[in-house]
């Protein structure tokens, strides 16, 4: 196995409330989804970001987790990485050339490993359609209590829809203000006809500045509620 030194995000007490939410609602949706794809309408929508903060989640919470990063087509998870030389990635595994063992990165996380994208490959949607991505996820159950698939957008390539028949369930992140109603909705779809099911939508890069809708209704709810909990509620 490889090893790698992961690159901790700094995030503010209302985005990692927000992660514990999501972890939890996953976790409280069947005991039978332990493979989980993230996927998206279109790219730029925070869909990486969500399935790489929900994988730390459930590590952090004492579940041996794996990330598997199958946008093969355009991956930014190897940002995600601070120290450690990743040679092998998923399309080393896919096209044969390397076995499970090999493409597992180990993180200084407890509990956190990773199985980076490589090298972009000529055939995509039909090295994730093999027995081996199968295999791969077979293999991945026996041994970590959650997998976490991010997966290329579905509005754009198949990939996703293929990556779901192995999956337990999905999650479409929805980037607030980047697509249409109607582009999500299709989207949501799409999902479904592959037979999926789908756990729910995340509704990605909301405005939580004071003067956005979000903003106030988040912000006065968590003012009042941890107020109110740690016995500093403000009754003005």
């Amino acid at each position: 196995m490889q090893e790698f030194s992961v690159k901790q995000s700094n995030l503010d007490f209302r985005t990692r409330e927000a992660y514990k939410m999501l972890r939890t609602n996953i976790e409280f949706s069947g005991d039978n989804n332990k493979v989980i794809f993230i996927t998206s309408s279109t790219p730029s929508e925070g869909k990486s970001t969500v399935s790489f903060e929900l994988a730390m989640s459930f590590a952090q919470n004492g579940m041996k987790t794996l990330l598997i990063d199958a946008d093969t087509r355009k991956s930014v998870m190897k940002n995600r990485g601070k120290k450690g030389k990743i040679k092998y990635g998923l399309t080393h595994y896919l096209s044969g050339k390397n076995e499970l063992k090999d493409v597992i990165c180990v993180s200084d996380v407890p509990n956190f490993c990773m199985i980076f994208a490589g090298p972009v490959p000529p055939n995509p949607s039909e090295l994730v359609g093999n027995d081996r991505f199968v295999k791969m996820v077979e293999e991945a159950r026996a041994t970590f209590d959650m997998i976490i698939i991010d997966t290329p957008p579905i509005g754009s390539v198949i990939d996703a829809a293929v990556i779901s028949k192995v999956c337990d369930g999905g999650i479409l992140v929805i980037g607030a203000g980047d697509i249409s109603y109607k582009f999500a909705r299709k989207s949501k779809e799409q999902l479904e006809m592959t037979g999926c099911k789908l756990l729910g939508c995340v509704l990605n890069k909301v405005d939580m500045t004071g003067n956005s809708y979000y903003g106030k209704y988040y912000g006065k709810y968590y003012g009042k509620y941890y107020g109110k909990y740690y016995g500093h509620e403000d009754n003005n």
